[in-house]
């Protein structure tokens, strides 16, 4: 195993100790049941939302594949072709998951009861602007994005290549759902958030 391959095994790991814990923390603690991916939908919304879980999944066995140096992958060998080796690009995706994972870990801590898991229609919780909000409307699904292309920057299989791709822009449709709620739940209020803050990091696309 390399430095890369026991640093993806870290950060899986990390990564999964925090989401589960705050996910138990919420409901046990204060009631709140924070994975509603999927939860009230229908059609095109409702397959996105539970697709996520499902490629999540997947995506977290490659990656233990790869970081074990195991023969078998989820999509068979055809999806592990290298497309390069690159020491320089290896590092750029450790820096792009640490601090993808900085910034999700700040996005936890300021929002408190709010973090959901997909759009919480029936309990929503207050709007959060404050904190790694003031820089981003969005800054966990910077982290997803950064943590998909860091990895794929680390392993450069088509496989990785293929799920940044699918998730970039999955994750997009997303927060237009999500921009579309926000804007009829929270009114005036999330108007002038958008106003101030952009969409993901140091850029707006608010059309």
């Amino acid at each position: 195993m390399s430095i890369f391959d026991i640093f993806q095994l870290v950060t899986l790991v990390a990564f999964l100790i925090v989401f589960i814990g705050r996910s138990i923390f919420l409901y046990t603690r204060h009631g709140v049941n924070p994975l509603v991916l999927g939860v009230g939908k229908t059609g095109l919304r409702r397959i996105v939302e539970l697709a996520f879980f499902v490629g999540l999944f997947l995506w977290i066995i490659e990656i233990i594949c790869n970081a074990l140096h195991w023969d078998w992958h989820v999509f068979g060998n055809s999806s592990s072709v290298i497309i390069f080796d690159i020491i320089q690009i290896k590092i750029l995706g450790v820096a792009l998951i640490v601090s993808g994972f900085l910034m999700f870990v700040l996005a936890l801590i300021s929002f408190g009861r709010s973090w959901r898991v997909g759009i919480d229609e029936q309990s929503p919780g207050d709007l959060v602007t404050h904190g790694v909000f003031r820089i981003s409307r969005n800054p966990i699904f910077v982290f997803i994005d950064l943590y998909f292309a860091g990895t794929f920057f680390i392993y450069s299989s088509t496989f990785f290549l293929v799920a940044a791709i699918i998730v970039l822009f999955g994750l997009h449709y997303q927060i237009l759902q999500e921009e579309s709620f926000l804007k009829e739940n929270y009114g005036k209020s999330y108007l002038q958030y958008m106003e101030r803050t952009a969409r993901y990091l140091g850029w707006r696309m608010n059309s």
